[in-house]
């Protein structure tokens, strides 16, 4: 029997090949997934930033936490987690949230056609702990609390309308969203140890005031079928969301979550998984599992925000292990892209490519002092692959 490849349906056998020690849903493959196997060579030595990079690359410092943005009157929030990026004429708009309680809220730095700043503003105040959230193809950012009852924020990267709370996509402990276009729904993650995935169909599509929530129904397995039930009290109150559909699956602590080409991919930290929905199909399975390596040495542990690149390839942030962002390629290598040095304290978030695909932005939480008022935030120039 054949199985697809979880990235771009590439046919993978069911022999025992090694896998650099790595197996993808319980079935070894053949490519390796050591440092360097994969498409942009092996990490080099730690740049003034502290940070690793494959040759051709290099980083630049945008933010940090606490202290004004270059060439603004700005002060960047603490925490940076979650983020996107967004076209603004030749320029771009790289937004992120603060993942503090109280205040939390997210902010956006400004860049002209040639990368430069030129701007830094706030675009949500007042809210609890922003951790992940999600663009929309209308080109709003929706930024997700991180707490128990918590809500979902549609915000304006461009800094023009005021952000709006979005009671009817629920109310839980929100991570991550992704948005669908063919299917019309928004994708959700909940940060809870018998959390579950749900998906949110507007009642039209563009405008989140009303619709419907969702929740995913599948057995215990790591892969099968799935179908979706309605959630009767998208409120959670006075029982919580998770709980309301019998044979809703539940995963251990959902994370980041990316959409492209009928496929919803989101990754759970307390398993250490990478799950991958295929909506055109309606199966699901996993994608990496970290407990399925043998002979240890992991590539990707602590798995956290995720995002995609126009090559097909997903970058996968870590939360502590080694401070890496690591890729899984279609060709199904998995492999370290970047390192940050000296961070141990930290976690990287909110990775996202500018419009062109030419720029990497992520943060360092907690930087080198590992506090919140610490965070630093990054940009990565170089040959990424189209």
């Amino acid at each position: 029997m054949e199985r697809r490849s979880f990235l771009r349906g590439a046919v993978i056998g069911t022999s025992a090949a090694a896998f650099g020690g790595s197996l993808w849903g319980g079935t070894a493959l053949a490519a390796p997934a050591q440092p360097g196997a994969g498409p942009y060579g092996a990490l080099g030595a730690a740049d003034a930033n502290g940070i690793q990079l494959p040759a051709g690359f290099s980083s630049r410092v945008i933010a940090r936490s606490s202290q004004t943005v270059t060439g603004t009157s700005y002060t960047w929030h603490s925490a940076p987690d979650g983020g996107a990026c967004f076209a603004d004429g030749t320029g771009w708009i790289y937004v992120s949230n603060s993942e503090i309680n109280p205040s939390g809220g997210a902010s956006a730095v400004r860049f002209d056609a040639s990368g430069t700043i030129t701007g830094a503003y706030r675009i949500l105040s007042g809210t609890r702990q922003n951790c992940a959230g999600g663009r929309t193809p209308w080109n709003t950012w929706l930024s997700c609390e991180e707490v128990s009852l918590g809500y979902v924020y549609e915000t304006d990267p461009y800094g023009v309308n005021a952000a709006v709370r979005r009671d009817a996509l629920g109310r839980f402990k929100h991570e991550a969203a992704a948005a669908d276009p063919v299917r019309r729904a928004i994708y959700l993650t909940e940060d809870e140890t018998d959390g579950c995935f749900y998906r949110f169909l507007p009642t039209t599509w563009g405008n989140l005031s009303s619709g419907t929530l969702q929740v995913l129904k599948a057995g215990t397995a790591t892969s099968g079928t799935f179908t979706w039930q309605t959630v009767p009290d998208p409120d959670g109150s006075p029982t919580t969301t998770r709980s309301q559909v019998s044979g809703a699956k539940r995963f251990n602590g959902g994370e980041g979550c990316h959409y492209a080409n009928d496929t919803v991919w989101f990754t759970t930290k307390g398993d250490n998984r990478v799950w991958q929905v295929n909506l055109a199909a309606g199966t699901y399975e996993l994608a990496y599992d970290d407990s399925l390596v043998t002979g240890g040495g992991a590539p990707l542990t602590g798995v956290d925000n995720v995002t995609g690149s126009s090559s097909g390839d997903l970058f996968v942030a870590e939360d502590g292990g080694n401070m890496e962002i690591c890729i899984i390629t279609p060709d199904d290598v998995v492999t370290p892209f970047l390192r940050i040095t000296g961070q141990s304290a930290s976690e990287i978030t909110g990775p996202a490519f500018s419009p062109d695909g030419t720029r990497l932005y992520f943060s360092s939480q907690r930087g080198t002092t590992g506090s919140s008022s610490g965070g630093i935030t990054y940009e990565v120039t170089g040959p990424f692959r189209a």
